[in-house]
């Protein structure tokens, strides 16, 4: 009789068996998590119901940054090409959203097209109506670095008086009266500056540009802030876009660019300045990862630090390069964080429902619990056990729901809930199994093409011919150099039958006083036929490796064939 009990019980039980990560994450959220989405109009106080383009779709990296920072300028340098709709120069040039995408022919897509297509990620923006949708662009081109990301170029932040101006206005050409302590005088409005009031009270009304930031910015796989090295500052409104970015800090980068135009002494004042001034705004325990370099075409002004600027782009170009191999598991993570607030949502819109009188006074209550609502997010943390830190942002919540009609609020429903823990608890551990079992079985996926193809081979990759690379290039063993000196060293350390102990190595070879861990590294690459014990080549690349870590640069995992010493070389083939 009450068979249907059980099955639903082992319903729970039992987590759901997917294909892929992608399948299982679309499944999931349609049938456990947007219900409790629903139910309680999540998508009203914080962001749209995701759709399929949401899950499918390739990673994008967010270019975020005031004007003439570099933004259009390190998309083509990325890309190594030019792609519609771009525009460079050292005014405001860019003033619109660009999508920059794989396509099969260039062109240019606009927003209000691009809203209704199923197939990208962007349906949801359709929101910001059409001051948005009219600077809103995709374009589209065959480029083999967008075949595996997208890029998201962004209109350049402003600063001073223009930041008063509203994002997508546009000045109204009306007819009005001025009135002073003179006549009133009929003028056209723009001309109303020379009487010092706002131009941009008289503008129609735009749209949020940090709203549309914080979209974005819960669907990409990675921010990159970037900053001018040349004119840094951090604009009041630069500083409203950083703060509306909160809760996505790990998807985070910093770029300083254009570092090349000032010398070395003043690029690390410029340096500590910018640290500073984001610990102010980004309040994480972490340090934010900056990366110092100019990211484009043209000759380095001041060559100084020329290395240093090459392994900051090295270590950029291999973080958004693990984006497509990590995107399963952002979109995963991204996921549990959205679930763990609609849950929150849930316990607050059912708590202001209970509280509400069912006939009188529910004007006055309403106020009462606005403003009391950090004590019933206190009351909830308690009674839930849940984190503060899951809480949606107290003022912001209290202004969205100045608006709301509490009467229509739905009250707790303890099965949604319960559907929600058990996608957390059991379907999502799957799901994770399922990342890793792709991620092996894949081939390794990295963006390729463009800037990202022209350091890796030959000699200007990052290090060619240096360090442990050194002599690469050489008909001589380069450790041939000064093994004279280091035979003198040897010779002095008792060897028998033409090789030293281990021991008498190890005397020798901690005057260096690297760790005994480094020192164990380079003993096992410098030990070529393994009896413990060094003759006198092995000897000089010991010490040729030593050289190699005192003076800053990493050791290999493997011998590189050029190091290998001339008589062991058909041993180790």
């Amino acid at each position: 009789m009450f068979s249907w009990l059980g099955t639903d019980d082992r319903r729970r039980k039992d987590p759901e068996v997917f294909q892929t990560v992608s399948e299982g994450l679309k499944k999931l959220y349609k049938s456990k998590l947007l219900p409790l989405e629903e139910h309680y109009r999540f998508h009203e106080f914080h962001s749209p119901a995701l759709e399929d383009a949401d899950f499918d779709n390739k990673p994008m990296v967010l270019l975020v940054g005031q004007y003439s920072t570099g933004k259009t300028t390190f998309i083509r340098y990325l890309l190594e090409q030019d792609f519609p709709g771009m525009r460079i120069g050292p005014e405001p040039t860019t003033d619109s959203f660009i999508a920059v995408m794989q396509g099969d022919v260039e062109g240019i897509i606009p927003g209000n097209a691009l809203v209704v297509d199923p197939k990208k990620p962007f349906r949801k923006l359709n929101a910001f109506g059409n001051a948005f949708l009219n600077r809103f662009v995709c374009a589209q081109l065959p480029n083999a670095v967008l075949e595996s990301i997208s890029v998201i170029d962004t209109p350049g932040i402003l600063s001073g008086e223009k930041q008063r101006i509203s994002r997508g206005a546009s000045p109204s050409v009306s007819l009005r009266f001025l009135v002073r302590p003179s006549p009133c005088i009929l003028i056209p409005a723009p001309a109303i500056q020379v009487y010092g009031c706002r131009h941009s009270s008289l503008q129609k009304p735009g749209y949020d540009f940090a709203a549309v930031l914080e979209w974005f910015a819960e669907r990409v796989d990675r921010i990159i802030l970037l900053f001018d090295a040349h004119k840094l500052d951090i604009s009041d409104e630069f500083s409203e876009v950083i703060k509306a970015l909160k809760n996505h800090e790990d998807k985070m980068r910093v770029v300083l660019n254009k570092a090349d135009q000032i010398e070395t002494q003043q690029l690390m004042r410029v340096y500590g300045a910018l640290m500073w001034s984001l610990g102010k705004i980004v309040n994480t325990p972490e340090v934010i990862r900056v990366y110092i370099g100019s990211f484009w075409s043209h000759p380095l002004l001041i060559p100084d630090n020329r290395k240093l600027f090459e392994a900051e782009e090295q270590d950029l170009f291999r973080d958004i390069q693990s984006l497509p191999r990590n995107a399963a598991l952002r979109k995963l993570n991204d996921l549990i964080k959205r679930a763990r607030l609609a849950k929150v949502h849930a316990y607050i819109i059912s708590s202001l429902k209970k509280e509400m009188p069912s006939v009188f006074g529910k004007d006055n209550k309403k106020k009462e619990l606005v403003n009391n609502l950090a004590e019933i997010y206190g009351r909830i943390e308690r009674e839930h056990q849940i984190s503060p830190g899951d809480f949606p942002n107290l003022k912001r919540m209290q202004d969205q729901l100045q608006a709301q009609d509490f009467s229509k609020f739905q009250p707790l429903k303890s099965k949604l809930l319960e559907v929600v823990d058990d996608m957390l608890a059991n379907d999502i551990a799957q799901l994770m199994v399922l990342v890793r079992q792709e991620e092996t079985q894949r081939p390794v996926q990295m963006v390729k093409g463009g800037a990202f193809e022209g350091t890796l081979h030959g000699p200007f990759g990052h290090g060619y011919g240096e360090g442990a690379g050194e002599g690469i290039d050489d008909a001589e063993w380069v450790v041939a150099r000064d093994k004279p000196m280091y035979d003198e060293i040897f010779y002095t350390l008792s060897p028998v039958d033409g090789k030293i102990t281990g021991a008498n190595a190890k005397k020798e070879m901690v005057r260096s006083k690297l760790p005994n861990s480094v020192l164990g590294k380079i003993w096992k690459l410098a030990d070529i036929d393994k009896d413990g014990m060094l003759d006198d080549e092995e000897f000089a690349l010991a010490n040729h490796l030593i050289k190699v870590k005192l003076e800053g640069h990493e050791l290999p995992n493997e011998l590189p064939a050029h190091l290998l010493p001339p008589s062991k070389r058909k041993v180790a083939e």
